[in-house]
Order: structure tokens, then C-alpha cells, then sequence
């Protein structure tokens, strides 16, 4: 009895120490930030509306395309992966925190040796028992490791997100700009019918001996250049559509027919809440991924550090063995084990510390990293929102540029009919039109592509439900069967 109440302090003493732990405790910065975007007016800023902030591109179209592409993409299937990967490496680092118990069996038919009076025996030997073991730790080394693999499933989390983000950008992107060579191609094609109508003019101006066989090739040489660029305008064109379609997880060409049929390139709802700077802290998932990341290191640091302690261990056996079947389990054949097992670390020519110091290397690594993260994001924003207002601004003049250059190309044309001006004002006039209502396009695709841009520097995602525990395989039979040959 006396012996079973010095086992009992011992172990109480044990569990007691194993609420120990060394190394530093996680505690999340606090990192000076602006108190407003240096383009910000309103006071107090409005704050930023990111949740399904498409949809404000008013395009039904993209908003499928946008859910498609949830469903399907191959990146998201791989981020979310990472996601029970994670998971199932936090399981295991929270077993190590229980005591694991195995048990065995065994059945022998023995002949013993010969003796000196020429005999010998056969006999039959049973045994079954169990062995169990449990790490106290003392210092905290399993919890500094179960915490490590918590932050790092939550890391895997905002990868996903992550993921997401830039996915839905570059949806988003690709569609703008599809329909924006869409656009141009129709403008080019529109552009080089009415030069060609200019062109069978100047003809008919030569044949009447009021226009040069020069004027007719000058006429037709523009027309040609202008379709020219429909061919370019077409490669780039497929290119976006190829994208769109493995971005939701398609062939190539599966979009094809689908977006053939032209549509307006998308126009934002103008201007656009940013909120304030320190929303990036969490909106961002790129900010809280590595947020995360340095959490993760910091707990690694106490890993390490537990392995410079002692390490105690508990360890016990229960056994029974006999020489018939049904012997196994009385009391004469029972024997037991049990006892605390310690180990400490006398010498290792400062590989420990060695690795401890490894450790907090890679945690101030992790904690720049998040610095970084967070200065790139501002940097971001500051970037997107100085764009959009000046390509707004820009859209604007160019809108006035092209219908001014419009009035001039028809009064040119008309003036030309009746023989008031020459052919080079007319080919000018039309060259100079062609160009502007080009330019102007392209600054709408930028617009778009300006206001996809603020909101991924935002943060703005996917804030629906994704399903990351469903794997991608799901194996038939995996219990044990005869080997089939390998394919």
C-alpha cells in the first residue's frame, strides 16, 4: 500500500508539472497604420463594401461565371486540400497529448532440448497482454506543437481565402477584358467599312477625273490597316476566353459559344468605399495569413525549447501467460509493470540550443513577412484607388475627345463630297476617330479592371460557404483484400 501511495504522489506531481511550458507566449502585434487613405475626402469614411463586390459590375454573365469558377476552379480544390491536410496534422499533434495503449497476443508449439536422461518435452505457450505509455510533458513540448498546428490550420484557412480572392480578380479580369476586345473588334470592323465607303467615293471621284488613282490607294491602304487589327484583336480576344474557362475548371475552348454574342464591357458603380486603413488588418487574407504564419513560428519556438528539458514518460505493461488456453487471465499467471521512465539531455555539443536559435530565427522571418504583407497592402490600395480616380478622370476627356473627333470625321466627309476639302483631311479625320473611340474602349476595360483591382486590395472575396472537407477521391475499398497487380 505504501508503495502505490508514493507511485500515486509521484504521478499527481508529474500531471501537475505538465501544465508547464516554456518558450514565448504568442501575443499579436500591433503595427502603426495610417489614420486615412491619402485619397480620402469624406469624413468619417464610409466603410468598405466588399461582400460580392461583382455584382456592382451588373453583369449577370460574370456573376455565374463567378460561382462556376467557386465550384470548379483547380486551385481553390488545391487550397482547400491544404485545408484537411492541415487538419488531419492537427489530429495528430493532439494525440500525442494522450496516452497510447497496444496490446498483443501470442501462440507457440515449443520442444525443449534433450536432457541428459534422453528425454524431451512438447508443450504448448499462450500469452496476451497490454503495453501502454504516456509522455507527461513536463514542458509543454506536445501543446507548444499542438498549438503550432492549430495556428497553421487556421493559416491554411486564410489561404483559401486567399485563393479565392485573387480567383474571383481574375474571373472578374478576364471577362472585362473579353468583352472589351469584343468591343474593339466590332469598332475596327465598323472603322474599316467606312473607310471603305470613303474609298469607293474617292473611286468614283477618279472617274469622274476629280480625284487621283493616288487618292483611291491612299483610301484603300487605310481601310486595310484598319482591319489588320482585327486579327490581333481576335488572338487576344480567345486568349481572355481560353483563361475565363480554366479559371472555372473547363477546357479551353469550353466558352466559346457561350460568350460569342457580344455584350457591353462591364461599367462600376463609381466612386468606391475604402474604408479605413487598419480594415486591412482584417479583410485582408493575405494579412492574416502571414499573421497566422508568425503565430505558427512563435509556438515552434517552444518546441524547441521543451527539448532542452527533462522529458518524463510513463510507462506500464499487464501480461498473462500460460501453458493451456484457458488458463490465460487467473491471477497466478498475471504479471505487471509500471513506472515513470526520465530522460535527460547531459550532452549535445549545443545542438539544442542550436535548434532553439533556428527557431526564433524563423519566427522574426515570419514576423517581417507580416510587416511586409501589411505595407504591400497599403501600398495596394494607395496604387487601385489612385488608378481608378485618374482613369475616371481620363474616360471622361476621352469621351469628348471621340465625339469631337466624330463631328470633325463627319464634316470632313461632307466637305469632301462637295469638293471643299481633299482626301488627306478626310483620311486624318477618320484616322484620328478610329483611334479616339479606340482609346476610349480600352480606358473602359481599364476602369473595370481599375475598380477589380481596389477591391482585391481591399480584401473583398468570397464570403460564402465553401465545403473543404469533401476530398476529391473518394477510394471504394481500402480494408484488407488480396494484392491486385499494380497498372
Amino acid at each position: 500500500m505504501t508503495s502505490w501511495v508514493r507511485l500515486s504522489v509521484v504521478m499527481l506531481a508529474a500531471t501537475t508539472l505538465a501544465g508547464c511550458v516554456v518558450g514565448p507566449d504568442y501575443q499579436k502585434p500591433l503595427l502603426p497604420m495610417p489614420a486615412a487613405w491619402s485619397s480620402q475626402k469624406a469624413s468619417p469614411a464610409k466603410p468598405a463594401q466588399l461582400s460580392k463586390w461583382w455584382q456592382r459590375l451588373r453583369d449577370p454573365e460574370l456573376d455565374a461565371l463567378v460561382e462556376e469558377a467557386v465550384a470548379g476552379n483547380l486551385d481553390v480544390a488545391t487550397a482547400k486540400a491544404r485545408i484537411r491536410e492541415a487538419r488531419a496534422s492537427y489530429r495528430q499533434s493532439a494525440a500525442s497529448l494522450f496516452p497510447s495503449v497496444d496490446s498483443s497476443g501470442s501462440a507457440t508449439r515449443n520442444k525443449s532440448a534433450v536432457t541428459t536422461s534422453g528425454s524431451d518435452s512438447v508443450y504448448s505457450e499462450y500469452q496476451s497482454g497490454f503495453d501502454a505509455s504516456w509522455e507527461l510533458d513536463l514542458f509543454g513540448a506536445n501543446r507548444r506543437s499542438v498549438e503550432a498546428a492549430r495556428y497553421g490550420l487556421d493559416a491554411s484557412e486564410e489561404e483559401l481565402r486567399s485563393t479565392l480572392l485573387t480567383m474571383i480578380g481574375d474571373v472578374a479580369s478576364n471577362y472585362a477584358q473579353a468583352r472589351g476586345y469584343q468591343a474593339r473588334i466590332q469598332l475596327a470592323r465598323r472603322s474599316a467599312a467606312s473607310q471603305k465607303q470613303t474609298a469607293a467615293l474617292t473611286r468614283t471621284m477618279a472617274e469622274a477625273g476629280t480625284a487621283t488613282a493616288a487618292d483611291v490607294a491612299k483610301a484603300m491602304g487605310q481601310a486595310a490597316s484598319t482591319e489588320a487589327d482585327v486579327p490581333t484583336l481576335e488572338a487576344s480576344y480567345a486568349e481572355a476566353v481560353h483563361r475565363l474557362s480554366v479559371l472555372t475548371g473547363r477546357p479551353p475552348a469550353a466558352l466559346n459559344d457561350r460568350l460569342k454574342r457580344g455584350a457591353p464591357i462591364p461599367a462600376p458603380r463609381l466612386p468606391v468605399p475604402a474604408g479605413i486603413p487598419a480594415d486591412i488588418l482584417l479583410a485582408r487574407p493575405d494579412v492574416r495569413l502571414a499573421e497566422r504564419q508568425y503565430a505558427q513560428y512563435t509556438a515552434r519556438i517552444g518546441q524547441a525549447e521543451a527539448a532542452r528539458y527533462p522529458s518524463v514518460s510513463l510507462t506500464g505493461n499487464i501480461d498473462t501467460s500460460a501453458l493451456r488456453l484457458g488458463d490465460l487471465g487467473k491471477n497466478s499467471t498475471i504479471g505487471w509493470s509500471f513506472g515513470p521512465t526520465l530522460s535527460v539531455p547531459l550532452f549535445n555539443a549545443g545542438k539544442l540550443e542550436a535548434a532553439a536559435d533556428v527557431a526564433r530565427t524563423e519566427r522574426d522571418k515570419y514576423f517581417i513577412a507580416y510587416k511586409a504583407s501589411v505595407l504591400t497592402a497599403l501600398e495596394d490600395v494607395e496604387n487601385a484607388s489612385v488608378s481608378l480616380t485618374q482613369e475616371r478622370i481620363r474616360n471622361g476627356k476621352l469621351a469628348s475627345s471621340a465625339k469631337s473627333y466624330g463631328d470633325a470625321a463627319r464634316l470632313e466627309r461632307t466637305l469632301y463630297t462637295s469638293g471643299e476639302t481633299n482626301l488627306l483631311d478626310v483620311l486624318d479625320a477618320e484616322r484620328s476617330l478610329y483611334s479616339a473611340e479606340d482609346t476610349m474602349l480600352q480606358s473602359r476595360v481599364s476602369l473595370a479592371t481599375d475598380y477589380i483591382a481596389l477591391n482585391k486590395a481591399l480584401g473583398g472575396g468570397w464570403d460564402g460557404v465553401i465545403d473543404s472537407a469533401k476530398p476529391e477521391i473518394v477510394d471504394a475499398s481500402t480494408g484488407p483484400r488480396l494484392a491486385a497487380k499494380t497498372q
